[in-house]
């Protein structure tokens, strides 16, 4: 099966229904896209797909074939990745940062499609569970990028 993960076409040999993510991780070594619940609730776990915010845990390796997929590892190579990462560390964010990567490409993925987004948008879009409760950075990091 052929997949492009960051802008690069690779060759993976896998079940046509195992997880984005393990593909990711194990056939591909990026390991920044974190494995939380595997339920797809949590959030850890997510990339963009054509970039639209994907849960990677539950989304099955054929259903993306054809598809730009982007982990954290290449989101700063976009503006909006790069501006988004910035806000996240002026904010100082991430607490434990275990839930960072997939809460990072949520806000990606918003900015991306609503630019100027609300605090309802915000709070729409930003599902992604944080055990260390860092859910006000997380608001202000997303009210910050979309003002840069």
């Amino acid at each position: 099966m052929e997949l492009t993960v960051n802008g690069e076409t690779r060759q993976v040999d896998v079940d046509p229904d195992t997880p984005l993510l393990w593909v990711i991780r194990e056939e591909l070594g990026l390991t920044g896209t974190k494995y939380g619940c595997g339920i797809a609730m949590c959030g850890a776990c997510t990339v963009l797909v054509d970039g639209v915010a994907a849960r990677s845990c539950q989304t099955p390796a054929d259903a993306v074939a054809g598809a730009r997929i982007t982990t954290i590892e290449a989101v700063e190579e976009d503006e909006v990745g790069r501006r988004v990462v910035e806000a996240w560390v002026a904010n100082n964010a991430p607490q434990c940062g275990y839930c960072q990567s997939g809460q990072v490409m949520a806000a990606v993925a918003l900015l991306k499609e609503t630019p100027e987004p609300s605090d309802a948008d915000i709070a729409d879009a930003m599902t992604n569970l944080c055990r260390c409760g860092t859910y006000n950075a997380v608001a202000a990091a997303v009210r910050d990028a979309s003002q840069a």
